[in-house]
């Protein structure tokens, strides 16, 4: 039986994998490398190896209401939108309210782990850590790989012809802390992600010239949706991801450019992507119309060549002087303590059952959280990963045999879209709550909305027609919180109440009463639809 739980990092993931395992009477020890919890989310002035870096600005792309852990909302004075100084203090309150520090032992790392001799019949490993430079060896019954996939930057120099010969100043966006290195300089972002865009952004308050590059486009939308609330408490409901899958891809490719651009016509400012139907994470930025509208940030199509002061880019013949180059070109991931015959990388992704489980291993007793990119936080997604598999590693939930866990690995490597939807076509993509509610009901933790609509109508609509957000995930089933409904019923008014500082008297209009009228009639006509 497993006992003894071995953790790898102590970010987000490695946290909520401490209280799982806590939750269900195993016994955690978290390996932490760095000197402190956190993991991306906590800023320092310098690069450390092995762990994920941010600048000084990162302000979190989830709404607080959105990424929180499912049974510890944010502080209700914090920002809809955290800066990481911020999220990091959440993280060790959670790691405080929930006496998890006792699991972690800082200054550690992860040498290599290892299938015991025995393993196909215990399922066990051997962890080799080192610590003030001494190492040391411990037997666990089970591991979770908790470390990311932001430490490795992926920096393809190649691809751009001459950039040896530049004179200038380049590096990947891992490197970039603060804005000031950009002041009077003529500026390169290479790479239209969010990390690339708000880079661009800031060096354009500073820096003489900035140019953006891209080869494919993006998405661009700003943090403040519709009627201002957080842009993924409006477009991350389970009625309209339902809505979406029903529909054929290109009518919701069509539906989502239209939405898009009702903020700006990308295809006038010069980002619109090339590939509609394939569907990228956004770019989440409120300032880049306004700053390529007053000429602050130019957008360019991809280099064609780098010479030693200047960079020509593709469909222009015009040079363009260059003193600074940021690759902001994405991450590699690796797992160096394993060895390839446990988990093996190749073309973006490893062979995981549910993106957790190394689908060729018998024992199912060494898991990877947050190797997952879904159109959602990944803070309930790694927790709601853990949850999962330490019910399995209880054995309250099984897996299927290895062979059908590859045949199901392969199938998704295949990448076969069966036409409807959102098209997750790239590595490692996913759907947000679809994926979720996978895993809820492996473990029996997935809210049964038509039982509810009859006992409790109000709490059924709220979950259906309202944000995903991750309270939902803890109202049943292992690790219910009983705080689930209320911080459900009461998310809005949390929302609402950090921005509503000043407060102004509204007085109702009969069109609007008679326009609430209405709107509850069509609610009752798609509640029938749907539940009925």
């Amino acid at each position: 039986m497993v006992k003894r739980v071995a953790i790898v990092g102590a970010g987000v993931s490695g946290l909520a994998s401490i209280k799982c395992c806590l939750e269900e009477g195993l016994e955690p020890t978290c390996f932490e490398r760095s000197d402190d919890l956190g993991g991306l989310w906590r800023f320092t002035e310098h690069v450390e190896e092995g762990r994920a870096s941010l600048y000084k600005s990162v302000v979190s792309n989830s709404s607080k209401e959105m990424s929180c852990y499912a049974d510890f909302p944010f502080p209700e004075d914090y920002p809809n939108f955290v800066p990481n100084s911020l999220f990091l203090e959440y993280l060790k309150l959670y790691a405080s309210r929930f006496n998890l520090l006792k699991c972690i032992q800082f200054k550690t790392k992860v040498c290599s782990v290892t299938k015991r001799p025995d393993f196909a019949i215990s399922g066990q490993w051997e962890v080799v850590t080192l610590h003030d430079g001494k190492q040391s060896s411990a037997t666990f019954d089970a591991v979770m790989v908790c470390t990311g996939f932001l430490t490795n930057p992926h920096l393809p120099l190649d691809s751009f012809p001459g950039i040896k010969n530049f004179k200038g100043q380049y590096f990947h966006s891992r490197q970039y802390k603060h804005p000031d290195i950009f002041k009077d300089k003529r500026v390169l972002v290479v790479g239209m992600g969010n990390s690339g865009t708000d880079i661009a952004v800031e060096a354009s308050h500073l820096a003489k010239k900035v140019f953006l590059s891209t080869t494919g486009g993006a998405w661009v939308i700003s943090r403040v949706f519709d009627s201002g609330y957080p842009w993924d408490m409006i477009f991350m409901t389970r009625f309209q991801n339902m809505f979406r899958n029903l529909l054929p891809t290109p009518i919701v490719s069509w539906l989502i450019s239209k939405k898009m651009n009702s903020w700006f016509n990308h295809v006038n400012y010069g980002v619109a992507p090339e590939d509609k139907t394939q569907m990228r994470e956004p770019v989440l930025n409120d300032e880049l119309p306004g700053r390529i509208i007053t000429g602050k940030v130019l957008i360019k199509s991809s280099i064609k060549e780098v010479k030693e002061n200047s960079v020509v880019f593709n469909n222009t013949p015009k040079e363009e002087p260059i003193d600074i180059i940021v690759f902001a070109t994405g991450y590699t991931f690796a797992f160096p303590f394993l060895d390839e015959s446990i988990v093996k990388v190749e073309d973006g992704q490893a062979s995981l059952y549910k993106y957790i489980f190394p689908a060729h291993l018998p024992k199912p007793t060494l898991a990877v959280i947050g190797l997952i990119k879904p159109l959602g936080s990944m803070v309930p997604t790694g927790e709601t990963q853990a949850r999962w598999v330490v019910q399995v590693l209880k054995g309250a939930t099984t897996v299927p045999p290895p062979s059908v866990m590859m045949t199901e690995v392969n199938e998704r490597k295949k990448n076969k879209h069966n036409g409807f939807g959102l098209c997750y076509c790239k590595a490692l993509q996913s759907d947000y709550i679809t994926y979720i509610d996978d895993l809820l009901t492996s473990i029996k933790a997935k809210p049964d909305l038509r039982a509810m609509l009859l006992t409790d109508p109000r709490l059924a609509l709220s979950i259906f027609f309202g944000p995903c957000t991750p309270y939902h995930f803890r109202l049943t089933g292992p690790g219910k919180w009983e705080g689930a409904r209320n911080a459900i019923l009461t998310q809005w008014d949390r929302a609402v109440k950090v921005t509503k500082t000043r407060i102004v008297q509204e007085s109702p209009s009969s069109f609007e009463t008679l326009l609430k009228l209405f709107s509850f009639l069509a609610l009752l006509v798609a509640i029938f639809l749907v539940f009925l």
